[in-house]
């Protein structure tokens, strides 16, 4: 299994100077099964760097899969150009609501008088099967879906293929349980012993103390969850629109040297637009 980042920016997408390592792009994955399928999880402003490599690599079939649908994971989807070749052959799993919801949502991202071409006029085909909340697979690939703690609701997912395990859980407010989220002990159980976790870390605790139930968690909490865990790899994910580099790297730094403290075997970074990992 190969995951790339194409965008790790929360809220909103960002650009200018100090932001050039991690990158501005909003929430997008992308994953290669041992048997080349191709798995895109969210489509925020990185589909669109997506979608042109793709159609760089001649690549016009893939699966979809979405956390949610607030506007930073669902904004890119009208810019990523395969969705108007005749070529292309999308599979959009109903995650995380087991209903017509994300068709629904589509919809309206590409209705007018937001958005000039409606979705009714996309030239891929799509087809939409049941696949979630239970778990499922694609191809080699086993996805388990997790309810998150977020306003609105949503789905965190778990990707396991020989043995080895991801789990993502961006917009996850691990102090807070939302309206049909889990407890912090139910998303440590579904962490416990990963290869490679990415959590949402938008705050720092001060920043928190003014965002209670906006829907996220602190890199002090996040940090908490995985060493608890026991993962092996931990990524901060949902990067804050205003962290510029420099405050990202600060508080990478700040969770190593927590880790060295604490005598805890974990390899800890910030996940950056174009970052890729192998398991």
């Amino acid at each position: 299994m190969r995951i790339t980042c194409w965008g790790s920016r929360g809220s909103t997408p960002v650009s200018g100077k100090e932001v050039l390592k991690y990158g501005g792009d909003t929430s997008c994955l992308e994953i290669r099964t041992d048997n080349d399928d191709i798995i895109i999880v969210d489509a925020g402003t990185g589909i669109r760097r997506l979608g042109n490599s793709l159609i760089d690599q001649g690549r016009y079939t893939y699966h979809f899969i979405f956390t949610h649908a607030h506007w930073d994971h669902v904004m890119g989807f009208p810019f990523f150009k395969p969705v108007f070749s005749e070529r292309s052959h999308f599979t959009i799993h109903k995650c995380p609501f087991h209903t017509d919801f994300v068709e629904i949502i589509l919809n309206k991202v590409m209705s007018p008088p937001t958005f000039p071409v409606k979705y009714s006029q996309v030239k891929a085909q799509i087809h939409y099967p049941d696949a979630c909340p239970e778990t499922f697979r694609i191809g080699s690939l086993v996805i388990d879906p997790i309810p998150l703690s977020h306003p609105n609701g949503g789905s965190g997912y778990k990707f396991t293929e020989n043995g080895k395990s991801f789990v993502f859980l961006t917009d996850n407010e691990l102090a807070f349980q939302h309206g049909g989220g889990l407890t912090r002990d139910a998303y440590l159980e579904f962490s416990r012993g990963a290869d490679l976790l990415f959590h949402d870390a938008e705050y720092t605790d001060t920043e928190y103390e003014t965002a209670i139930e906006w829907g996220h968690s602190t890199y002090n909490q996040a940090l908490d969850l995985a060493m608890a865990a026991g993962v092996k790899r931990f990524g901060l994910f949902h990067l804050n629109q205003d962290r510029t580099d420099e405050a990202v790297d600060a508080i990478v730094d700040k969770c190593r040297t927590r880790l060295d403290r604490e005598k805890v075997d974990m390899e800890c970074f910030a996940v950056a637009a174009d970052d890729t990992f192998e398991l």
